[in-house]
């Protein structure tokens, strides 16, 4: 710049000399008659002077302009470091807290946005507006009119200082909680002008919240004790208590201020189980899950049983900070399953009772009535001619067949319940149903029932051949004997694989059963549901037996005057 100053200042006598010269040279031509060489060198010396003085106030002048230039500069140059300093400042603040800025110009509405706009809640530069009222479309619902109004009135209030939670949406839709502070900047009247703020994302906060304070509600609330103790175990094995809710106390009649602080082995006593204590202590010393069940002290030294859990909890750095405890009363649990192995054993012991009470019945009962049917087939030989002792015998022969026919149903049945690794083979169905047949050829013959019978080709894997016989020959035979007299019997036989399952049905058109009345009934011992001369109640109690020995269900489903049907499923293994 000094060079700049030295060149004009140069220029400028430069043309004032040639000025000089050729206003010299004018007068000298236009008026010769009054120039003379003293008076025209007066003049040139005193032009001259004026030019060199003149010259020298441009310079000063020029030189003050410059310094006056040159600190203006320094200033302007140190302001703009300042700014770009804290230009730079700003970028890596909101870039660590990953806040996002916005400046907000009242009197004209319009929105500045940081990067943190985008990098937060997604959008792109050319989607985010410019106004305010891009910013409040983007607040919840919910939340808009009570942000507003608190907004508002802060600015009608014209305090400094302004901060909302609330909700604000993202670019695909969604919403994330935020927590956003604003300053006012005021001019010299004190009316708003600017407002700078800060949203901050808060919504995993929130949601941490949120589920602190559910978890708190379900420990209060929950009806199972809950204890919270720390990690210290420098003075007991168990760390102390610093947390009990109500159903602890509810449990223990213990208050929480009279546990917090102590050790929980406080509720063990000469009862609890040393075994089980010394497994929680362990799983304590290596920061383990442990599930016991003991014996443990009430406050009025009631005992009772508890289900007792210890869980380790770790903060998030993964260090062990707590442990939860969940207890549950069991004693109510423990007298059923003591009351239910004590009637185990007396049911056990009473059908040992009743089974050595049957082969009693069945086996010792069998010499006797040998004797008794050898001596009366003897006395039929013999020819009687009172009449009323010859009606005596009779009555006594038909006592002693009926008792035999029932020592031989009974030890049929103690057969069948008494012998639990039966016989068992492949079978085919088809070939059993033809020995079925066959049996019955003459009953079949007489009756004339129309059969229609649907056997798959399958065969049965582990099932009792003599079993399976007997019970489609009762099935059948239970068919005939109680068909409807007023319409030509029906029996459709059928099997079908469904999933894993073997279905065999039994249906007929016969004369039904009142199930209403005898579903209890329908597969008790001696029950029998009409009154037919040769009717014993035995066969269908055999078949539930037979069908049951070897794994299987049956089901039946009857209609009085219009049949029955009897379904049996066994497991069918491929």
């Amino acid at each position: 710049m000094k060079n700049n100053s030295n060149k004009i200042t140069l220029i400028y006598v430069l043309i004032l000399m040639f000025m000089a010269i050729i206003g010299h040279k004018l007068f000298v031509f236009y008026f010769p008659e009054s120039a003379n060489e003293s008076l025209l060198k007066y003049s040139y010396a005193k032009d001259l002077l004026y030019i060199v003085f003149s010259g020298l106030i441009l310079k000063f002048i020029l030189y003050q302009n410059e310094v006056r230039n040159k600190s203006v500069f320094e200033k302007s140059q140190l302001t703009n470091i300042e700014i770009k300093e804290s230009n730079e400042r700003y970028d890596i603040v909101a870039k660590a807290t990953s806040d996002t800025i916005w400046d907000w110009k009242i009197e004209d509405d319009s929105f500045l946005w940081n990067k943190g706009i985008q990098g937060v809640f997604g959008y792109k530069k050319e989607d985010v507006g410019k106004t305010s009222k891009w910013w409040f479309d983007r607040i919840h619902p919910e939340d808009s009119l009570k942000m507003s109004v608190k907004l508002y009135s802060f600015l009608e209030q014209k305090t400094e200082k302004w901060q909302d939670e609330y909700r604000f949406q993202c670019a695909d839709g969604s919403y994330k909680y935020v927590f956003d502070r604003g300053f006012l900047v005021k001019d010299a009247s004190g009316k708003p002008i600017r407002m700078i703020g800060a949203i901050q994302d808060v919504t995993k906060q929130k949601e941490e919240e949120q589920r602190l304070r559910l978890l708190e509600t379900v420990i209060t609330q929950t009806k199972d004790a809950v204890m919270i103790t720390d990690i210290d175990t420098s003075k007991s094995a168990i760390p102390n208590i610093i947390f009990v809710n109500s159903a602890f106390t509810d449990m223990t009649g213990y208050p929480a201020e009279e546990v917090i602080g102590k050790s929980p082995e406080m509720f063990f006593g000469k009862k609890s189980d040393i075994l089980e204590f010394d497994k929680l202590k362990t799983a304590i010393q290596k920061y383990k899950e442990c599930f016991i069940e003991t014996i443990s002290y009430k406050k009025n030294n009631e005992e009772f049983w508890v289900n007792f859990s210890m869980i380790p909890v770790t903060d998030k750095d993964g260090e062990h900070s707590h442990w939860i405890s969940i207890q549950r009363d069991v004693t109510e649990e423990k007298e059923k399953v003591k009351e239910r192995e004590q009637l185990i054993r007396e049911l056990t012991q009473n059908n040992k009772d009743l089974k050595q009470f049957s082969y009693i019945t069945s086996h010792n009962l069998r010499a006797p009535l040998s004797n008794l049917t050898g001596l009366l087939n003897l006395i039929e030989d013999i020819t009687i001619e009172d009449p009323e002792l010859k009606e005596i015998i009779n009555g006594f022969s038909k006592s002693t067949h009926l008792l035999n026919e029932t020592i031989n149903d009974l030890v049929k049945v103690i057969i069948i319940k008494d012998n639990p690794s039966i016989q068992k083979e492949k079978v085919l169905i088809k070939d059993v149903f033809e020995n079925v047949f066959n049996q019955l050829s003459f009953l079949i013959s007489v009756n004339k029932p129309i059969l229609k019978i649907d056997l798959e080709d399958v065969t049965i894997l582990d099932i009792n051949k003599s079993y399976l016989e007997s019970i489609f020959l009762n099935l059948l035979t239970n068919a005939i004997k109680y068909r409807d007299p007023n319409r030509q019997l029906r029996v459709t036989i059928a099997t079908n694989v469904v999933d894993d399952n073997l279905i065999i049905t039994f249906k007929d058109n016969g004369i039904g059963i009142d199930l209403e009345k005898n579903m209890d009934k329908i597969f008790g011992l001696y029950q029998r549901f009409h009154n037919y001369p040769d009717s014993k109640g035995l066969g269908l109690y055999l078949v539930k037996s037979q069908v049951e020995s070897m794994g299987g269900t049956i089901s039946v489903a009857s209609t009085v005057g219009k049949g029955t049907t009897f379904t049996i499923v066994f497991k069918y293994i491929k």
